[in-house]
């Protein structure tokens, strides 16, 4: 409380604020969040996994602006009648080239070798987990995708196989066997086709799909990766006011996420230059509470 126009009045009977009314209506309820960002997005999107430290940083400085709304958008269904001729892709083996040029230009580690030697069959299965573990355990499931993605892009992991997707569950501390059971069940494919109908209405096309709407449902659509400055100026033209950020967490608040921090993450998180992230984490973190991993040639950071 500030100290200007304090005093104590023997006649109201107030010590503070001198000009307070005596009787005022105040509200305690807190304003609802009227955005909604929708993200549309696929598990075995590359783009979206390069999309991963903007759009974080998005979050974590004008998240109290919306709300967020993850759709799974059905990116391989099957490779039976599949093709994607705008990057060369008729069959599994074509896209570990596209996934690693997709690595390269980000530096969010990928590995690509999947494709070669356990090709992933459809995107289907994690997605039915994602939208199982949103359903019984909300909020979980963001931590769901993350990992799955650690697992798919880095350590060239089927995240199309039950026995992979089991042990990332169990890793949440949930049981693998019983949500990828439930997920393999025809209701968790109808909330699936939920989300496919949704971002049919939104207007999705292709991955990763940023659409900022607010509650006269007019919005911004943001397809692709793009920089930090699309996404501030897509919300700034929805609130019709620039956006205030708030400021970051820490990087050991961070890390007690418990997922991986790729070097890549922390110089956007933080505007932190590549060749000074491994001293700017000594500064930031106590010795013998994280450990440094290189994946791919990228140094990642992950709690003890």
């Amino acid at each position: 409380m500030s100290n200007e126009s304090m005093m104590c009045d023997l006649e109201t009977g107030v010590c503070g604020v001198s000009d307070e009314e005596e009787m005022q209506v105040i509200n305690l309820k807190q304003e609802e969040k009227k955005i909604t960002l929708y993200y549309a997005t696929d598990p075995i999107c590359s783009h979206c996994w390069a999309l991963e430290p903007v759009l974080n940083r998005f979050i974590e400085e004008y998240g109290h602006y919306f709300n967020v709304e993850t759709k799974m958008g059905g990116l391989l269904a099957s490779w039976e009648g599949f093709s994607d001729g705008a990057n060369g892709i008729s069959k599994p083996a074509d896209v570990a080239g596209h996934w690693r040029e997709v690595g390269e230009h980000s530096r969010m580690p990928i590995d690509g070798s999947v494709w070669l030697e356990n090709p992933i069959q459809s995107s289907y299965p994690p997605s039915r987990v994602f939208k199982v573990i949103e359903r019984m355990y909300p909020g979980k499931e963001q931590a769901f995708l993350r990992v799955a993605r650690e697992a798919v892009f880095a350590m060239n992991r089927n995240i199309g196989e039950d026995d992979v997707l089991i042990e990332l569950v169990n890793g949440l501390g949930l049981n693998g066997k019983e949500i990828v059971a439930s997920a393999a069940q025809q209701s968790a494919q109808d909330l699936l086709e939920e989300d496919f109908e949704m971002t049919a209405r939104l207007g999705v096309r292709g991955f990763p799909s940023i659409i900022i709407v607010n509650n006269e449902q007019q919005g911004i659509k943001v397809v692709g990766a793009r920089p930090l400055e699309t996404y501030v100026q897509a919300l700034q033209q929805i609130l019709d006011e620039a956006p205030k950020p708030k400021k970051i967490a820490t990087l050991s608040n961070k890390i007690k996420e418990g997922h991986l921090l790729f070097s890549r993450e922390i110089e956007v998180l933080y505007d932190v230059e590549k060749d000074r992230v491994e001293s700017f984490v000594q500064s930031e973190l106590e010795e013998g509470t994280y450990q440094v991993r290189h994946i791919l040639n990228e140094m990642a950071v992950q709690r003890v």
